[in-house]
């Protein structure tokens, strides 16, 4: 069996450390490092050990590899939370659009991408896959540290009806994330059921 990531926000029992009951004041940066943290877990759980060929395997010709869902989640998060926090986003700072060479606009998040499309993801390994997500995943902390509870209410997005507060726009990055890596770890566990057959 794999060892598991201890995100860095748990405590020696893998508990977050605000959790554990030991008289520490739960706030609303505590609640959404967990649910980030979450995301890590769930992302290093679905790439871990596969190789390039299984990351961007299809289970039938319309649907989403892994690489592609964990590539895409990544984008979505790095764009919005750079969005909100004023910062550039990682993908382009730290050159891991060039790193991953992929047929894609340097801007692509994946959003509104073809089937044609998705089939057309690479990857090199699962370290890339990986290294740029924990890189994201840094920033994204990074950014919640400073947060206080009031800083939630900040409208960030006027496009929508009701405007976007900046929680609920870090609450959706969490729920869009987490199902992406979920229907990851379903891809990963049809194709770990096909090589058991």
């Amino acid at each position: 069996m794999e060892q598991q990531v201890r995100p860095d926000w748990a405590g020696a029992d893998g508990k977050p450390q605000w959790a554990t009951g030991k008289g520490q004041d739960v706030n609303s940066t505590d609640v959404l490092r967990d649910g980030y943290g979450r995301i890590q877990e769930a992302v290093h759980a679905a790439v871990e050990g596969l190789s390039p060929e299984e990351l961007t395997a299809r289970i039938d010709p319309g649907a989403n590899s892994i690489a592609w869902l964990v590539w895409h989640l990544t984008r979505v998060q790095d764009d919005h939370i750079s969005d909100v926090a004023g910062l550039e986003q990682v993908w382009l700072t730290q050159n891991w659009a060039d790193r991953f060479g992929l047929p894609y606009a340097k801007g692509a998040t994946g959003f509104g991408h073809s089937s044609r499309q998705v089939g057309k993801m690479r990857i090199e390994s699962g370290d890339l896959l990986l290294g740029y997500y924990d890189a994201v995943h840094e920033q994204t902390l990074d950014f919640l540290s400073g947060l206080e509870d009031g800083d939630l209410d900040r409208i960030v997005d006027e496009s929508w009806t009701p405007a976007v507060t900046l929680g609920v726009r870090l609450v959706s990055v969490i729920e869009d994330d987490l199902q992406h890596a979920g229907q990851a770890a379903f891809v990963r566990g049809v194709l770990e059921r096909r090589e058991e057959d």
